[in-house]
């Protein structure tokens, strides 16, 4: 049994510390029997891996922890900060925090959630800080009619309100790239352009670009030479197959040891983190393929 929830209303459930009955259900029905772990391998140490807890909300976020340690990395992307006694507890890194956005569709392009995502964010810089993680996502939100120049005044307007206190916390805001065309219609930050364009006019060391690499692929492709070129605005990196959002593996049409070799070579040291949805139907076939693309991102 599989369950793939949509990533809006996984996120919603995991900020607010909750899960639908929906959810509850497949993880009843997916965790009562301990995973048979693949095989281990030693990994290169050139990528630092991380997955999304939500593409895996089958297996309890304990036994996530232990698959990923088997595999040999030790972080998990998107956990609400109820859970992070968890991550410390297991020794797994909260990879990128979440928790203070509104939703992905209000954000920071709409000055009406300012007041709203600055309450938030600021409470939540200082969660993430003193819990000694790093990284806050944050999102645009959709246009709703706005033209992008518009959209860019107001994330800048609010996101100012903030960034000062990200900076003396230490704490890295980054703002996630989504395509428009399939996944997120409307969406502002939908082109590696526009949120260039606002880390250009923000101009803050602790203002970067979660480059989702499935999302930009769609969006408007030339991945490789996006990174090379513009790597310095990128503070994480998100996976999945091209298309329908599966595995990296030769059924897809991104290349990922290529992608990866070319965010190794410019120096990055923040995370790779794979945010397919697994297929295989059952938990130890989606535990193999995340086996299968550690592998593969592992230049």
């Amino acid at each position: 049994m599989t369950f793939n929830p949509n990533r809006r209303t996984v996120l919603r459930n995991l900020a607010a510390g909750t899960l639908g009955a929906s959810a509850m259900s497949a993880l009843s029905a997916n965790t009562l029997a301990t995973p048979k772990i693949p095989e281990p391998f030693k990994l290169k140490g050139n990528i630092n891996h991380s997955v999304s807890r939500w593409t895996y909300g089958e297996l309890s976020l304990e036994r996530l922890c232990m698959v990923i340690k088997d595999l040999g990395f030790a972080a998990i992307d998107l956990v609400s900060p109820k859970d992070w006694a968890l991550l410390k507890r297991e020794g797994v890194d909260s990879s990128m925090c979440n928790g203070a956005e509104i939703s992905l569709e209000d954000g920071w392009g709409d000055s009406r959630f300012h007041t709203q995502l600055i309450d938030n964010y600021r409470k939540h810089i200082d969660l993430v800080a003193d819990a000694g993680y790093r990284n806050l996502i944050c999102f645009s939100g959709n246009a709703r009619g706005m033209d992008p120049e518009t959209g860019l005044k107001n994330a800048i307007e609010g996101l100012k309100k903030i960034l000062s206190q990200a900076e003396k916390r230490g704490v890295i805001v980054q703002m996630e790239l989504f395509n428009s065309k399939v996944d997120h219609p409307d969406y502002l930050c939908d082109n590696s352009a526009w949120g260039i364009e606002l880390c250009k006019r923000l101009d803050s060391p602790n203002f970067k670009l979660l480059y989702d690499i499935y999302h930009m692929q769609i969006s408007e492709g030339d991945i490789i030479r996006t990174i090379r070129d513009h790597h310095q605005y990128f503070g994480h990196y998100h996976t999945a197959g091209v298309p329908g959002r599966n595995e990296i593996d030769d059924t897809q049409e991104l290349y990922y040891p290529a992608i990866a070799r070319a965010v190794k070579e410019t120096g990055f040291d923040g995370y790779i983190a794979q945010e397919f949805i697994p297929t295989r139907g059952n938990i130890e076939g989606n535990i193999e393929s995340l086996k299968s693309a550690i592998q593969i991102c592992d230049v």
